[in-house]
């Protein structure tokens, strides 16, 4: 069978050498800590397992959803109010999705023609590339470097470029360099954006993973943010419903008409009873977000100041599941570290290429394993690697 040319740009590559590397090594009886893969460990709190039980109980629930409970889309504008003080119209303003991703992977079905051109980050979370390339626009990657704080520098995109691009991706806090970003920086985005028409869209799925007191803003809160663009929000990190499926685009109703079109076309909603679920996450007690918030904060903690004993210094995220660590001294490839850490240690990490080719020479470190295990992690790197 002869597939076709947007499927080359879809090659699993790194992630599929990873899963038969990880496969070996646990052949040899070793039990491989996987930090891998950004899916949290963590289960959703005691009252949204139980309006998750009685939505799944519910006969009525098993009809084709559709589109979003307007209550649902009421309690997540609510939830921006309290949160962010940004005011969303329910009806108008909001869409509910199969996760963040899904409306990601869609968006640019609704805005890209083929050869227009998208501006992407590099290094950045595949789906923002892959998104593009299954529209079959070109993509213009915006370097994410630690001289920048790892903002795209938006005065480098030559003007011929912005005049052709259709839409730019951003997300902050960042997967996977742990970046956040600040009011200035958004400001500088609605700017760029109105400048050139461009259509925004920002990823703001770890936003409530925050920590030593840090509180990430949404792109939404910078006057003018609405009229250029979207953000996309999930459940998955902030109330660990991540196999749930459900996430939300809000903003700019025009966009969201066009997304809400395309989604039309392609499915049938988000299972109601995951829906109720939402809605007892939104507008519950908020205690198990700042409790998710601080373990997250433990884990970091004792990743990186144990790596630090051992001489891998690495920067301490102020948000976001991940760090974003440079290769130790020596090395070069980012796939070959990875690689010979597994092989040495029985630790699974994703290499920085993965990402983009800016990525080289970082790692990506996802904190997903029990506090006990990132220990053991440590422990392990000690006595097997050479970090000096």
């Amino acid at each position: 069978m002869k597939l076709a040319r947007r499927m080359e740009a879809l090659a699993p590559g790194i992630f599929a050498e990873l899963a038969r590397a990880r496969a070996k090594k646990e052949a040899t009886g070793v039990r491989v800590i996987d930090l891998s893969v950004g899916s949290p460990d963590l289960p959703p709190a005691p009252h949204i397992i139980e309006a998750l039980r009685k939505g799944v109980e519910n006969p009525r629930n098993y009809t084709y959803p559709l589109s979003g409970k307007l209550e649902l889309h009421r309690a997540l504008a609510h939830w921006y109010k309290q949160r962010f003080n940004v005011e969303l119209d329910p009806a108008t303003e909001v869409l509910t999705l199969m996760g963040s991703q899904d409306g990601l992977a869609h968006v640019a079905l609704a805005f890209i023609n083929p050869g227009d051109i998208a501006l992407v980050p590099d290094p950045g979370y595949p789906i923002y590339a892959a998104s593009i390339l299954l529209a079959e626009g070109e993509l213009y990657p915006m370097p994410l470097l630690e001289k920048n704080r790892f903002l795209p520098d938006l005065t480098l995109i030559p003007p011929e470029v912005a005049r052709r691009a259709r839409m730019m991706t951003i997300n902050y806090p960042n997967n996977p360099v742990a970046a956040s970003a600040d009011a200035d920086f958004f400001k500088k985005v609605v700017e760029f954006a109105r400048t050139y028409d461009i259509v925004v869209c920002h990823d703001a799925a770890y936003a409530e993973l925050a920590y030593d007191g840090f509180k990430p803003m949404s792109f939404l809160e910078v006057p003018g943010a609405k009229e250029v663009g979207i953000e996309f929000y999930s459940l998955s990190k902030t109330y660990n419903m991540a196999g749930c499926r459900i996430g939300f685009a809000v903003g700019n109703a025009e966009v969201l008409r066009a997304l809400e079109r395309i989604k039309s076309n392609i499915d049938y909603g988000v299972f109601s009873a995951v829906q109720e679920a939402g809605i007892a996450a939104l507008t519950g007690d908020q205690a198990c977000v700042r409790q998710t918030a601080t373990t997250y904060q433990k884990r970091r903690d004792i990743l990186v100041e144990g790596l630090a004993k051992l001489g891998w210094q690495v920067e301490k995220p102020q948000a976001s599941m991940f760090i974003w660590a440079p290769l130790p001294r020596g090395y070069r490839s980012s796939m070959d570290f990875c690689l010979e850490f597994l092989d040495k240690t029985g630790i699974l990490m994703v290499p920085g290429v993965a990402f983009g080719a800016r990525g080289e020479g970082y790692v990506r470190i996802a904190l997903v394993q029990k506090e006990e295990d990132l220990q053991e992690a440590v422990e392990r790197a000690a006595s097997l690697f050479q970090f000096n």
